[in-house]
């Protein structure tokens, strides 16, 4: 069962992307987003990256972001190292 977050695009759907935090009806992550702005990519890149994905839904990662920072941190650093194994 989807479950909405206190964040008004993000959801959280157990057995979709680990259970994670992510887009309302996309299977992108709050940590997709986020390490890709880590990487040096802008918001208006990201929505560019992901076509379909406002600038509001990245807004509101970010948001998630900033209250959620070290797991966050965590899944991204480890899809960092699952990318660098593969």
């Amino acid at each position: 069962m989807t479950t909405a977050t206190a964040y008004r695009y993000l959801v959280t759907t157990p057995g979709i992307r680990g259970g994670h935090p992510r887009i309302e009806d996309t299977r992108i992550g709050v940590h997709d987003v986020i390490g890709l702005l880590q990487h040096g990519e802008t918001v208006d890149s990201v929505t560019r990256s992901f076509p379909g994905v406002t600038r509001a839904q990245v807004y509101g990662c970010l948001a998630y972001y900033e209250d959620h920072t070290a797991e966050i941190d965590l899944l991204i650093a480890r899809q960092m190292v699952a990318a660098s194994v593969s």
